[in-house]
């Protein structure tokens, strides 16, 4: 009797559409696609057909949707404006050492400030510590896997997924749970990076050993009272509902805007158009994902997908390719369709943890598997580091990330 419920399949189809054009559109047509307008031009023309079916039959899904989406853009752009006005500046010794300590930090600090405010925070001063050496397209590669995406799984403020799932009735701390794959997927690729890094270093030139060494000075941090208000997104998410919750983060955001100098937000080349274009693409995709949801809800039992090791993998190859938070929603509603245990937000503890963690880790797959992936390549292409192709990062992934996600699954799936 439910499954006649269910919209049309048919109705899939923007969403569909609005994924391909996310993963496509900046491979084939990246000028174009460079443009927000463009963004929100595909967002409108795709989402105006959803919006005119639920606008005649079912309008409240259309408010929740609305509600949902105003609390995800009020969160992702509090932390990128905050985190925005801090500024580290310095140039350490680039040993494997160090570096391995910059990644690190950077995949703890992920789960607290997001994983676009943590690389935002850190990519320069990785990159200015390491200018004087001649081989660091594995740092930003190993970078991206750590800080841009797995250091983000320990918290809902980490990665835009575990957010949505927040927003869906998770609760704030159960992400915590997660802490023991973190713990294995960070730990080895620190020990993997480190031998890679120090084999690395014994090939590096000795006048650039020279150079790197006499050009040393500590690291400042400029704008450190941000960091209070970060700490205040913090609390307001986890002890906050809407909308005290976003009320305290936009008044933070404003705080965070007025107090800093100007002069520290353009020397971490920081703009709004990376928000500008999350809000834009996430319109549409919020927009256009409802009738996939409720379909899936309704009608997931007959896709086939039932063990926690195949939500781990569908959710992570999907979400390589295209946007791992929509992607997290999707393999969600797919689980509360199955009638299983309904241990949180009515799937299994163990389904939900596949589902995050394939959502958060292998969206290090791909320079699209996560906004900060292709932001982070750009700024290193902007300082001389000559980067792989996408083709070629995938590579490095595929060597690197795969073996290890498949000793995930073994381990704990």
């Amino acid at each position: 009797m439910t499954t006649a419920l269910a919209p049309p399949i048919y109705t899939v189809a923007p969403f569909v559409a609005m994924l391909l054009a996310i993963a496509v559109c900046p491979l084939w047509v990246t000028h174009w696609w460079e443009s927000n307008r463009n963004k929100g031009l595909v967002a409108v023309l795709l989402g105006l057909p959803i919006l005119g079916l639920y606008l005649t039959h079912h309008p409240g899904a259309l408010l929740d949707m609305a509600e949902e989406y105003v609390s995800f853009i009020v969160l992702i752009g509090g932390l990128y404006l905050i985190s925005g006005g801090i500024l580290l500046r310095g140039d350490l010794e680039a040993t494997p050492l160090t570096n391995t300590g910059f990644l690190a930090f950077g995949a703890v600090i992920a789960s607290f400030i997001g994983t676009t405010g943590a690389s935002m925070l850190l990519i320069r001063p990785l990159l200015q510590t390491n200018r004087e050496r001649t081989r660091i397209k594995h740092t930003v590669i190993f970078f991206i896997f750590l800080v841009s995406n797995i250091g983000g799984m320990l918290t809902p403020l980490g990665d835009p997924p575990l957010f949505l799932g927040y927003l869906q009735g998770v609760p704030f701390a159960w992400t915590f749970r997660l802490w023991a794959h973190w713990l294995v997927l960070v730990g080895v690729l620190l020990l993997v990076y480190f031998v890679w890094d120090s084999t690395q270093y014994t090939r590096e030139p000795i006048a650039a050993i020279r150079r790197d060494r006499t050009r040393v000075r500590p690291l400042r941090v400029h704008g450190a009272l941000n960091g209070l208000w970060l700490a205040g997104v913090v609390l307001a998410v986890a002890f906050l509902h809407e909308p005290a919750r976003e009320a305290v983060i936009i008044g933070l955001s404003v705080v965070s805007l007025w107090r800093t100098p100007r002069q520290v937000r353009r020397d971490n080349g920081f703009t709004y158009y990376p928000i500008v274009e999350v809000a834009i693409l996430f319109f549409g995709i919020f927009l256009t994902m409802i009738p996939a949801l409720e379909i899936l809800r309704l009608r997931g039992s007959e896709l086939g997908v039932r063990e926690p090791w195949q939500f781990f993998w569908a959710t992570g190859m999907l979400s390589s390719f295209l946007d791992n938070a929509p992607t997290y929603l999707t393999f969600l509603a797919l689980g509360q369709g199955l009638g299983l245990a309904r241990e949180v937000v009515d799937v299994p503890h163990i389904v939900l943890t596949g589902i995050a963690v394939g959502a958060v880790a292998m969206g290090a797959n791909t320079y699209i598997g996560n906004a900060p992936n292709f932001m982070v390549k750009s700024i290193a292409e902007e300082t001389g580091v000559k980067m792989p192709s996408f083709f070629g990062y995938m590579l490095y992934s595929g060597l690197v990330l795969l073996p290890l996600f498949a000793v995930v699954t073994f381990l704990f799936f």
